[in-house]
């Protein structure tokens, strides 16, 4: 009987590294570099090369920057400049990431992908379910929740039972042990620019100045460009006061940035479109669920109100701070993902 094929998608970090090691123990595998557009592929380049060479593995180059630069780089711009904060991370991990490289990797004969993610994938009679990594400080199950069950079928997490340490530990073993400090970087294409630098250069045309408004209505400043700003952001605002000012609302329509106190930031409902349940179907809307807002969102509990088919109310027992739209909205029940949108306000 011959061994599964597994396409591993490396990085060049040490957790790419510890699953190409498990899994080479009892499969056949090969490895996969996207090149997207990091701004320093040639760097990123010769690292995998060096690596899968000290792996005994077959390395392959998928080339996608013509297909990220209209799923993820043009959504990332446009979201900026209609004035709500992407994250590009999700987008490309449904579009790029498990949606063209995954194909690509299975079209080369391999049976299923492997990623070094933090998350486990639970199989049963009812489909793939998708859940926390055991490895609180690294669980990266808030990036997965827009997989679908077809996606999730064909990717192996091998590291979703570890911790970051052992994987250090294990890699070390191997003598792999100069990861000191490399992590994947989760904007990949900013390596360590700004997002205001980035889209300044790149949409000089776009850069426009506007009124600073308070909730009130009263102007209060000039800001330079909206797309510098997001919800509860308090540094560069230039507004003396006796309290801070933060970032409460960005009206894209009007090109006005709306400010406000620390307590103008609560909200405990919020909407939320383009729902996408990983099931399939929409949950028990009895229950109460855990919803993080962002990804360094501990989560909260919260009920659901289901508007339609694509769209929900989500009610928080307790206020929560920042709301910002056109991040992602991610339920769990447990630890177990079961659903994601992106917020609306």
């Amino acid at each position: 009987m011959s061994k599964e094929r597994i396409g591993i998608a490396m990085s060049g970090g040490v957790d790419s590294t510890a699953t190409a090691l498990i899994l080479r123990e009892n499969t056949t595998v090969e490895g996969y570099f996207m090149r997207l557009a990091q701004p320093d592929f040639d760097r990123q380049l010769a690292r995998v090369e060096n690596l899968a060479e000290q792996l005994n593995i077959k390395l392959h180059v998928v080339d996608l920057r013509q297909e990220f630069t209209a799923k993820v780089l043009e959504y990332f711009a446009n979201a900026y400049f209609h004035g709500t904060t992407p994250n590009p991370c999700m987008v490309c991990n449904r579009e790029v990431k498990f949606g063209l490289f995954q194909k690509a990797i299975l079209s080369h004969g391999m049976d299923r992908m492997a990623t070094g993610h933090y998350a486990r994938i639970v199989h049963d009679s009812s489909g793939y379910h998708l859940h926390d990594g055991l490895d609180p400080a690294k669980n990266q199950s808030y990036f997965l929740a827009r997989l679908t069950q077809e996606q999730l079928a064909k990717v192996i997490f091998p590291l979703g039972e570890k911790r970051k340490s052992e994987v250090y530990a294990f890699v070390s073993e191997y003598g792999f042990t100069d990861f000191g400090g490399i992590e994947s970087q989760d904007v990949c294409f900013l390596a360590n620019e700004s997002v205001g630098s980035y889209l300044e250069k790149r949409y000089p045309q776009a850069v426009r100045g506007g009124p600073v408004v308070s909730t009130e209505g009263v102007q209060v400043g000039q800001h330079t460009g909206l797309f510098r700003y997001t919800i509860g952001q308090r540094r560069g605002l230039g507004i003396p006061d006796a309290s801070p000012w933060y970032v409460t609302g960005i009206d894209a329509e009007t090109n006005t940035l709306i400010v406000g106190k620390s307590d103008e930031l609560l909200k405990t409902t919020i909407r939320v479109r383009d729902i996408h349940w990983l099931s399939g179907m929409p949950p028990d809307i009895d229950e109460t669920y855990s919803v993080r807002i962002r990804y360094s969102h501990r989560g909260a509990i919260a009920k659901l109100q289901l508007i339609d088919q694509s769209s929900i109310h989500i009610v928080f027992t307790e206020p929560q701070r920042a709301i910002t739209p056109g991040q992602f909205a991610v339920i769990y029940r447990g630890d177990e993902v079961i659903g994601s949108g992106v917020i609306l306000d």
